[in-house]
């Protein structure tokens, strides 16, 4: 039979092991997260942080040439309050493809189309025949 002392000690060991394993999951965790950041990121291309700034100033002037104070670019719904007040109910932005092809146009400028192996239209030409032989 065990023991006070015995007991307590056994407890404190389980509770020191306890927190060992829980500091090792979160290592594990941690691991885990980067090792699928990197299988994501395995495929893209890398671009220096120059080309990152060019890209987000690509994007401000194709937003910064977008007329935000057209109204003809929104959708407006009108309200009535109980006394009297009238305000605006919604307010939805309604030609945002202009906004996206703003944006895309100024971040197209900034690269040169590589050609792709895919895009080799030579097999588009190529048949297959079929020849019955008796």
């Amino acid at each position: 039979m065990k023991t006070k002392e015995d007991l307590e000690h056994q407890i404190a060991m389980l509770t020191n092991a306890l927190e060992s394993g829980k500091a090792h999951v979160v290592d594990y965790e941690n691991d885990l997260a980067t090792a699928k950041k990197k299988l994501e990121d395995i495929n893209k291309p890398e671009i220096t942080p120059l080309q990152f700034d060019l890209i987000q100033e690509a994007i401000e002037t194709g937003v910064g040439n977008f007329s935000f104070d057209d109204e003809a670019n929104y959708d407006k719904e009108f309200g009535m309050e109980y006394d009297g007040k009238v305000h605006l109910e919604s307010l939805d932005l309604t030609c945002t493809y202009e906004l996206v092809e703003m944006i895309t146009k100024e971040v197209h400028k900034l690269f040169k189309e590589a050609e792709c192996p895919e895009d080799d239209n030579s097999e588009l030409n190529t048949q297959t025949v079929a020849e019955k032989v008796i």
